[in-house]
């Protein structure tokens, strides 16, 4: 009842206070306006932001199209406190920060030749032709700072329907830039899972054409893919299944996430463990995932430690037992509670009432405090050194061996011996 409630209440403040009201946006509108006649459209917003307006999402991207040239844009706010960034002149791309927003401006443009990478444009003031050249109706529709609507592919009714579909051919959409193959498959699982024939056989046609697209690119898609909550029901299209898996071949283990799915209850999906669910075997898979796709150290590490405390688990049956608050310590409480969530996913023989169990368990422990630091070290005479580090990881480990516990007698003792 909290949560009906409180999407009433979102839904009621995006119509009372929808984000084109807002006073930045309107400055930045209405200096695109300047000198030129009010019959003229110059700008309206496009892609993301429209789309999750119309579809009560969070607005994270504000785009922007526009009939003026990137050097038109930055004469227009040479004398106010906006600043104006080339992130992307060749393309007819500029970013512009505000006090709360940094929004992306873009010149309407039409393609002139494609190579499945990258797009010879020539810049237009037609709006239907910069429209043919996007991607799927869903981001061609357009909004003017009044919340006016200009809808050329028919994208709303398709957003209405959840239908997902490439604007015009689905062929020549996919050859002129591949990475609209990954594309596709994000806005599936957001929104629909089901695959035509049409648009399913010239993804499969194409998929050579991902060889083209640097693996950055793909990564930052996927994570994407991943991050969205639909992501864990995946296996209910076969279709679907079996496209991300021609082009992510590594995920060996999808069929996990149907035992992940009955425990796994956050808001938020947490990609880290997605990986680690889809990807960790005994084969050191993940590894072969990490080095192909160059991911961040951070996600490196996080896989890393999965894996070696999956194996630490396989082998000590006092892990989430005995072992616990040591484990706990060692890693944090999150690392478990992933862990957990990933052990279950992976072992059938696993009940829930396990699960359970053990996350009760994670969540109720008390993280102990390891009660000696350099500055005690200092005052029982030690100087400040590697000696000094050294003692303390000594203490350290031994007090966590010994249940967390080290008498004053046991440190002078051990100080005295390095010390020496």
């Amino acid at each position: 009842m909290l949560n009906l409630s409180f999407n009433f209440l979102k839904n009621i403040k995006s119509f009372i206070f929808p984000f084109y009201r807002n006073k930045d946006l309107k400055f930045i509108f209405k200096k695109l306006q300047e000198g030129v006649p009010e019959d003229k459209v110059v700008a309206r917003f496009v892609g993301g932001c429209v789309r999750k307006y119309l579809s009560n999402e969070k607005i994270d991207d504000i785009d922007i199209a526009t009939i003026l040239t990137t050097d038109q844009i930055k004469e227009k706010f040479k004398n106010t406190d906006i600043k104006v960034f080339d992130t992307g002149v060749k393309h007819g791309t500029v970013t512009i920060v505000s006090e709360k927003h940094k929004v992306e401006l873009t010149t309407l443009r039409k393609d002139i030749k494609t190579d499945g990478r990258h797009a010879e444009v020539e810049y237009t003031d037609d709006w239907q032709q910069d429209s043919e050249r996007r991607d799927f109706t869903i981001n061609a529709i357009y909004m003017d700072i009044h919340g006016k609507l200009f809808d050329p592919q028919m994208g709303t009714i398709d957003l209405k329907n959840k239908n997902i579909k490439f604007i015009g051919d689905p062929q020549k959409r996919i050859e002129e830039d591949y990475l609209r193959i990954i594309r596709f498959i994000r806005f599936k699982v957001m929104y629909d899972m089901v695959v035509e024939p049409t648009s399913s056989d010239a993804i499969k046609q194409n998929l050579d054409g991902i060889q083209k697209i640097s693996k950055e690119r793909i990564l930052i898609e996927l994570l994407k893919i991943l991050s969205l909550k639909n992501f864990l029901t995946i296996n209910q299209s076969s279709n679907l299944r079996e496209i991300f898996l021609m082009i992510f071949p590594e995920f060996l283990y999808l069929n996990r996430l149907e035992r992940l799915k009955k425990v796994y209850k956050h808001s938020e999906v947490n990609v880290d463990i997605l990986l680690a669910v889809s990807l960790i075997d005994e084969k050191k898979n993940h590894e072969y995932f990490i080095h192909k796709y160059n991911v961040s150290n951070k996600t490196k590490d996080i896989l890393d430690k999965f894996n070696k405390n999956l194996i630490k688990l396989q082998n000590d049956k006092e892990f989430f037992e005995k072992n616990l608050i040591k484990n706990i310590y060692l890693n944090g409480k999150n690392h478990l509670i992933g862990l957990n969530l990933i052990n279950f996913s992976i072992n059938s023989k696993k009940k829930i009432n396990d699960f359970s169990k053990t996350l009760n368990k994670i969540l109720k422990i008390k993280v102990p405090k390891f009660p000696i630091d350099g500055e005690t070290l200092k005052q029982k005479g030690m100087q400040e050194g590697q000696t000094l580090g050294n003692v303390l990881k000594t203490l350290e480990k031994e007090w966590i061996n010994n249940n967390f516990k080290i008498s004053n007698e046991r440190v002078e003792e051990i100080i005295k011996v390095n010390s020496n």
